[in-house]
């Protein structure tokens, strides 16, 4: 094999994952009124939007930082699921934070979704967040 098919081999592939129509991710358990998509699938690429910790059926959000952070990974999780992927499948987190003293708290819930062969973390202070959220979340996860 020349070079040049090599080339046109690799230019090829790429162009597969690159023309990979995309599929929106939108569980029941989310409101139909929202201005985004919960999740975008892109050939075996799933794109979550950031969420909060606000519950799914009244918006209101817990008053423990830890229950917050743990219903933002529940938010996320149905996200996954509905998508046929789970925690393992995540590849990228980026965190943001209303107040970034409560980093060790956050780490300590984060750490019980994410085991072993964690992901890619960046963590952001922000001055303030949709609603009365102190967290939100977002992650790209990889079959």
């Amino acid at each position: 094999m020349t070079k040049y098919c090599v080339i046109a081999l690799i230019v090829a592939l790429a162009a597969v994952g690159y023309g990979a129509p995309k599929k929106i991710i939108y569980p029941p358990e989310f409101r139909a009124d929202m201005p985004f998509s919960p999740g975008v699938l892109v050939g075996d690429t799933l794109y979550c939007a950031g969420q909060t910790g606000a519950d799914l059926k009244t918006n209101e959000y817990p008053e423990s930082f830890e229950e917050e952070v743990h219903q933002t990974f529940k938010r996320i999780g149905i996200i996954l699921k509905a998508a046929n992927f789970d925690f393992s499948d995540v590849v990228e987190v980026t965190v943001y934070l209303t107040d970034m003293s409560l980093f060790p708290r956050m780490n300590a819930v984060y750490t019980q979704y994410f085991k072993k062969d964690r992901p890619a973390r960046t963590t952001v202070g922000v001055a303030s967040l949709v609603g009365k959220a102190r967290i939100e979340i977002t992650v790209v996860a990889r079959k």
